[in-house]
C-alpha cells in the first residue's frame, strides 16, 4: 500500500493505492471457488472513484482477471483482517447464506485492543440503532428501548493487558453473535472500554469529523494512541457448511507495534 501523507497528514481520500506486487503477500486462503484476504487497515472494500486500486475489491478483480466476484464480507476501512471473496454465483450464495443464518453457522472472532483492563469475560447483548444525536451520521449507539434497534450480542473475553506502567489496555477476543454496522466499536464504548485510536467512539468524535476534513494531523496523534482503531477481524469459520473453510489472518504490523510498545502479549499466536 502506497499512502499520500503530506506533511504527516493522511487523508481519507488519498489513503493510497495499492501495490501488486504487494497484493499477493495478503492472500491468506484461495481455491477455485474463495479468495481470502488479509486486508491492511487503510483500505475499503468498495470501489471508490479513485479507481480499480483504491479498493480491495477492485484489485482482487484485477489479481484474478475478472470483473465477476463477489464480496461475502466486508470490514470498515480503518479494520483490518479477514475479508472473503467468492468468485463464482454459487458460492458466494451459500457463503453469504451461512453469515446471513440466525443458527450462528458461521463463527467470527476478533481482535481488539481496548482502553482499560479488566479482566474474565464481558457479555454484551444492546440492540443498536443509528444515533440520531451523534454529530456523525454513521454513529450507532445502544438503545434498547428503539423500536428501529436490532439486537446485538457480542462477547469480550481479556487475553493480556499492558505492562508499562502508562495508561492502561487490554488485548481481548471478541466473539460476534451478530453481525450489526459498528458493532463491536459501539458495544466496547458502552461498557466502557472503547477501541484504542477509535476516532467515532473514543474519546471525542469530532475527531473523526475533523479527519475526514483534514486528515490525520498531529493533534490527533496526541489525543489518540493509535492512528487508525485497533481492531481485526482474526477468524472466520465457515467449515459448519463449507468443509475446511476456516480462515485466520495474522494480526497487521500496526497493532504488533503497538502491543510492543505497550508491552502487551500477542495471545493470538495462541488462538
Amino acid at each position: 500500500m502506497k499512502f499520500g501523507r503530506g506533511k504527516d497528514r493522511l487523508k481519507p481520500e488519498d489513503c493510497g493505492l495499492v501495490d501488486m506486487d504487494e497484493f499477493p503477500s495478503w492472500i491468506i486462503y484461495e481455491d477455485e471457488n474463495f479468495l481470502a484476504l488479509n486486508k491492511p487497515g487503510w483500505l475499503v472494500c468498495h470501489p471508490s472513484k479513485n479507481g480499480p486500486l483504491s479498493s480491495l475489491a477492485g484489485a482482487a478483480r484485477v489479481y484474478l482477471g475478472t470483473n465477476s466476484l463477489h464480496l461475502v464480507s466486508r470490514l470498515d476501512r480503518e479494520t483490518s483482517g479477514v475479508v472473503l471473496i467468492a468468485k463464482n454465483a454459487a458460492a458466494a450464495s451459500r457463503a453469504q447464506g451461512a453469515l446471513e443464518s440466525k443458527r450462528e453457522m458461521v463463527s467470527k472472532t476478533y481482535a481488539a485492543i481496548l482502553c482499560g483492563k479488566f479482566d474474565g469475560t464481558i457479555t454484551i447483548s444492546q440492540p443498536l440503532s443509528d444515533d440520531r444525536a451523534s454529530l456523525v451520521s454513521s454513529r450507532v449507539c445502544c438503545a434498547i428501548r428503539k423500536p428501529s434497534a436490532k439486537s446485538a450480542v457480542s462477547v469480550f473475553r481479556s487475553l493480556s493487558h499492558s505492562g508499562d506502567g502508562g495508561e492502561p489496555y487490554t488485548l481481548a477476543e471478541v466473539k460476534i453473535l451478530t453481525g450489526r454496522k459498528h458493532q463491536i466499536r459501539a458495544h466496547a464504548h458502552w461498557a466502557g472500554y472503547p477501541v484504542a485510536g477509535d476516532k467515532i467512539y473514543g474519546p471525542d468524535e469530532t475527531l473523526y469529523l475533523d479527519f475526514a476534513e483534514s486528515g490525520f494531523t498531529d493533534e490527533m496523534g496526541k489525543i489518540l494512541p493509535i492512528r487508525r482503531h485497533a481492531l481485526h477481524a482474526y477468524r472466520y469459520d465457515f467449515s459448519r457448511v463449507i468443509e475446511g473453510l476456516s480462515i485466520s489472518a495474522p494480526l497487521q504490523s500496526d497493532m504488533l507495534e503497538f502491543m510492543d510498545k505497550h508491552k502487551i502479549i500477542n495471545c493470538f499466536r495462541n488462538i
